[in-house]
């Protein structure tokens, strides 16, 4: 039988059950375009050229062709739009974030009597993927109602687990289904129980039969109606990564190089979903009229991962690269926390709020995170001292993603294996000098890494910025916009059907180089 708790006083739980799915992965897999302002101006075209902070996180050989000791510091605005379409109802929602997007310094030294004729040592922090957004949802769903979401977990586990007994509150009784499966127990899990519970003590489902303990059977307490739907997803927070460089120049022909890279995050997202029914209750059953669930995460952790590159200058204007990034290995941190309230009515009219608040964070045990790596191949041909155009080709294998350790991820890790693939990206950038003014100018696109091609799509991007060089220092502009469409659900499961997100993200960025 279930064991009682008392009255659970502490702010957190511990819990080895995670909730962690394919979303999640994907929100660290994936980069934004970020990094000095001639490096965004170019779309990041700079595998084969080098002599750019942001360059050296393409191709870490690039630290070698910056000509002097260098310091340099990038502050970005980024900004979003969101438009949204559920169910033929528009909706739209912006975000805007001002940001330190990038600081480094290199240090180069040169020996001309040697082979090996120049080093460098480099230095560089970047915020990879700025996490801050909001999504705005809302629209009539004519079939599909929260409780399906409920059902989904709660069908297969006990009506005693569901169940307040004498003396047990709803925050004690939250805090050991966190920390299901147990001897009692062994086949229910944590986090479903949990879902559930807030189901059922919510009046969102019935058990078929109160009067068997045992019973594991579920029905919605939702009337069949047409739902009007809101959803709200707001977040913030960052991926970072600092690098330490290393690379050569063999015979003023071959450059080589590695990073080191520690990455860390910080992540918080809010979520509140709202459902109305239109259903005319004329009985004396109390049925669910509307219902507002809350979902608060926090994830934060840190990753490591290497890079190698080289360059070789086939001519003296043509010059060839390639590079790879191997997977970033994190180990992360979740802590959760959710509250329901719901309010039922009959013929006479509305009940008070069934209120459903554990009150409670469940910290979740630390687990483990492999993003895929990539190669990446580039060209790049300089007019002299008048200009140049690049072209970089990466492939990134996003079915590779996994979550560790595998026997609490199975079913993840498996889905992410059959419904991820491959990527292709391709950027181009070109730049051209009048004196002291740099123009330039770039175009980027990668496929969408889903093989439906649908539920993350492809990203189209321009960019675009100019320079000036003051001589001990220099100062760039750029402005970069990228867009994509995605199919957001609302729920992993039960509750399923999807928004049409359009995606567009304006960025600004201004960088100050100095010589040393």
């Amino acid at each position: 039988m279930k064991k009682i708790f008392g009255i659970f006083i502490a702010t957190f739980a511990v819990t080895t059950i995670q909730a962690q799915d394919i979303n999640d992965a994907m929100r660290f897999a994936q980069d934004n375009q970020t990094g000095t302002a001639r490096f965004s101006a170019m779309s990041g075209a700079f595998g084969a050229l080098g002599g750019d902070f942001s360059a050296i996180s393409v191709n870490p050989a690039g630290s070698s062709v910056f000509a002097n000791n260098q310091v340099g510091a990038t502050l970005g605005v980024f900004s979003s739009k969101n438009n949204s379409n559920y169910f033929g109802t528009n909706s739209s929602e912006n975000n805007s974030k001002f940001d330190l997007s990038q600081a480094g310094g290199v240090y180069v030294f040169e020996d001309k009597g040697n082979d090996w004729s120049k080093f460098a040592l480099a230095l560089n922090y970047e915020n990879t993927k700025n996490l801050d957004n909001s999504i705005y949802s809302a629209g009539t769903n004519p079939t599909n109602s929260l409780a399906n979401y409920f059902l989904s977990y709660a069908n297969g586990v006990p009506l005693e687990l569901v169940q307040t007994q004498s003396g047990e509150s709803i925050q004690s009784l939250y805090n050991y289904l966190g920390s299901l499966p147990n001897f009692d127990y062994p086949n229910i899990h944590g986090y479903g129980a949990q879902q559930a519970m807030l189901g059922y003590q919510s009046y969102m489902i019935n058990s078929t039969d109160e009067d068997i303990p045992g019973n594991t059977a579920y029905t919605s307490n939702v009337p069949v109606a047409n739902y009007y739907q809101e959803n709200l997803i707001e977040s913030s927070g960052y991926i970072g990564k600092l690098s330490f460089n290393g690379s050569a120049v063999y015979k003023d022909k071959l450059m080589i190089g590695i990073n080191l890279n520690s990455h860390f995050t910080d992540y918080r997202q809010s979520s509140t979903f709202y459902e109305e029914n239109d259903y005319n209750n004329t009985t004396t059953t109390d049925l669910v009229k509307r219902v507002r669930f809350n979902n608060d995460l926090y994830t934060y952790g840190n990753g490591f991962s290497f890079q190698l590159g080289t360059i070789f200058k086939a001519t003296k204007e043509f010059r060839i690269g390639l590079a790879y990034e191997s997977p970033t290995w994190y180990r992360m941190n979740d802590e959760l926390s959710q509250s329901i309230a719901s309010v039922r009515g009959n013929v006479d009219g509305e009940l008070p709020a069934d209120v459903v608040d554990p009150q409670l964070t469940m910290v979740y045990e630390s687990y483990r995170l492999q993003t895929p790596g990539k190669v990446t191949g580039s060209l790049a041909y300089v007019f002299g001292k008048k200009g140049l155009i690049s072209l970089d080709y990466a492939r990134k294998d996003y079915s590779n993603t996994k979550f560790q350790p595998k026997s609490d991820f199975t079913a993840t890790n498996n889905l992410m294996s059959n419904v991820l693939t491959a990527t292709n990206e391709f950027r181009i950038g070109a730049e051209y000098k009048i004196e002291k003014f740099s123009l330039r100018g770039g175009y980027r696109f990668e496929e969408s890494p889903y093989k439906n091609g649908k539920t993350i799509g492809d990203l189209t991007g321009y960019s675009t910025g100019i320079g000036y060089n003051f001589g001990e220092f220099k100062i760039d502009l750029a402005y970069a916009f990228s867009q994509r469409d995605t199919q957001q659900r609302f729920f992993s499961q039960g509750l399923t059907d999807a928004a049409s997100i359009k995606s567009k993200n304006n960025n600004i960025n201004v960088t100050v180089l100095f010589e040393l």
